[in-house]
């Protein structure tokens, strides 16, 4: 059959390439034998034999430009039919090229080439550059936020609160819509896979506060990555890549007055044999977020968190690993147990002529600020005090399911303050609970969470029940509604529900996104 008639099948694309070079160089090795044979009765000279070799070298340049030229070809009228819709038959007076039936590829729809891009551009957050594997500088930059916008109503409380000391204080009520948490996240590694980075934007339009952070760490194995930068103090497990995949959106009353804050340090993470994982650190306070460095003491504290999950991971790989939720339905039992430690030597960062300290990371169970000025005594003030903290952690979830808890115990002592004050020592103890149940498989959420303190001044609870609804298919975007019944809150901090001394009836309703 003719060139242009021939029927090609899947394969032959590559041997029909190649037959234009073997017909001339069969031909050019018929013309050497016949030269050959008649030469017999004569060797060739030098000569000829150099000019027998300067005409297979034109012939085989020859032979490479018209390759050259087909393939070029070849690919035109691949690239032209893969732009046009593949008819689904042949026209009767005009059948199509067998060069196209076979050689052609169906060009995939654009929808599914972009859908892919995308997916390709999302891995755990948006990749904006990333380096081959073997380029000579590996870089990867990835972009991720979250967002939170909230409804709060605290006015069924009472205006004010008495303290352990008899002294009436103010509690700021609120009602309000505020975009209460906002951070940019542009991280990833550069130079070498092992070094890591990362620059934070934390906004909190309820506090009015802006903070730019950063990190830079070397992962030296799974077991081993060493870091520098802000971060959360890991006394609590709320603390240890978890926020925002609680089962309810804000961290619990009892947590927040317990817990330690956000400072900068160094610190060491990893994964360690039968299904242990760590995260240790020191760092230069309980929380410094808004305190410069000039104000800052010299006093450095320790912190640690050690956690076992003996079932396998408690979520999947991702942003969402530690989330409390069972968003999806695990079919195996998968627990969680852990425990947590942090010391701190603690200053009031503030002249003791000043009433309001800018430490204010501690509060004692009555509501007031520790380094406040009548906190213990009328008009005596605590410059340093030595906190504390151990917390016991645990979570089980199945099917949908999910149940968490933490128990604390706080130990305050070591004061030393501009007067005389009644105690020596102040210990705090408590906890928090959540349980929920997806009602809808990965759309529906109820659940219901608590928390108490038992105080040295004085006890406090709440209980809440609230929805969470997936409004897209993914953990990572969620609305809420939520309804919170408070008595004698012993923490007060702008970005969290809680007001110092508030019992109330609270609703919220907040939409969230983390990716």
């Amino acid at each position: 059959m003719s060139r242009t008639g021939e029927q090609l099948r899947p394969g032959t694309r590559d041997r029909r390439r190649a037959r234009p070079g073997l017909g001339l160089t069969l031909g050019a090795f018929g013309t050497l034998l016949a030269t050959g044979a008649h030469a017999q009765p004569a060797p060739a000279t030098p000569a000829e034999l150099q000019a027998q070799v300067t005409a297979l070298q034109a012939q085989l340049r020859a032979m490479q430009d018209q390759q050259k030229a087909l393939t070029e070809s070849l690919e035109r009228l691949q690239q032209q039919m893969a732009a046009q819709p593949v008819p689904t038959a042949p026209p009767p007076e005009a059948p199509a090229p067998p060069l196209v039936v076979a050689t052609a590829p169906v060009a995939p729809p654009p929808d599914s080439s972009v859908a892919q891009h995308l997916a390709d551009r999302y891995q755990d957050g948006i990749v904006i550059w990333q380096t081959a594997g073997d380029a000579q500088v590996p870089f990867l930059l990835k972009y991720n936020i979250n967002s939170q916008v909230r409804y709060l109503n605290t006015t069924s409380g009472d205006e004010t609160f008495t303290d352990h000391l008899g002294a009436e204080r103010a509690v700021n009520l609120r009602n309000d819509i505020t975009v209460n948490r906002t951070m940019f996240i542009l991280g990833g590694y550069i130079f070498d896979p092992r070094l890591r980075y990362s620059t934070t934007v934390w906004t909190s339009a309820g506090s009015n506060s802006i903070v730019i952070a950063g990190t830079i760490g070397w992962k030296f194995s799974d077991a081993f990555t060493l870091t520098g930068g802000y971060t959360g103090v890991p006394g609590s497990r709320s603390l240890v890549d978890t926020f925002p995949f609680f089962q309810s959106t804000d961290r619990t009353m009892a947590d927040n007055f317990f817990r330690p804050g956000f400072t900068q340090g160094i610190w060491a993470k990893g994964d360690l044999p039968h299904d242990l994982h760590y995260l240790a650190f020191i760092g230069n306070g309980l929380n410094t977020l808004n305190i410069s460095a000039a104000k800052i003491d010299e006093n450095l504290m320790a912190a640690g968190s050690l956690w076992w999950e003996p079932l396998g991971d408690y979520g999947p790989p991702g942003k969402s690993r530690n989330m409390y939720d069972d968003y999806y339905a695990t079919p195996d039992l998968r627990i969680r147990l852990g425990t947590s430690y942090t010391w701190a030597r603690e200053d009031r960062f503030s002249d003791l002529d000043q009433s309001s300290p800018e430490n204010t990371s501690m509060h004692n169970s009555d509501g007031v600020l520790t380094f406040a000025t009548g906190a213990f005594a009328p008009g005596v003030t605590v410059d340093n005090a030595t906190y504390r903290m151990w917390a016991i952690d645990g979570g089980l979830k199945k099917a949908g399911w999910s149940v968490n808890g933490q128990y604390y115990f706080r130990w305050v002592d070591d004061f030393k303050a501009d007067g005389p004050i009644p105690i020596q020592e102040m210990f705090d103890h408590g906890f928090e609970l959540s349980a929920a149940a997806f009602i809808m498989p990965k759309t529906l959420m109820a659940y219901g969470r608590g928390s108490r303190v038992f105080g040295e001044f004085r006890d406090s609870w709440e209980a809440a029940v609230g929805l969470k609804w997936y409004v897209v298919p993914t953990e990572r975007m969620w609305l809420q509604a939520e309804l919170m019944r408070v008595v004698n809150s012993p923490y007060g901090g702008v970005f969290t529900p809680y007001t110092a001394g508030l019992s109330a009836w609270v609703p919220m309703v907040q939409g969230i996104i983390a990716f």
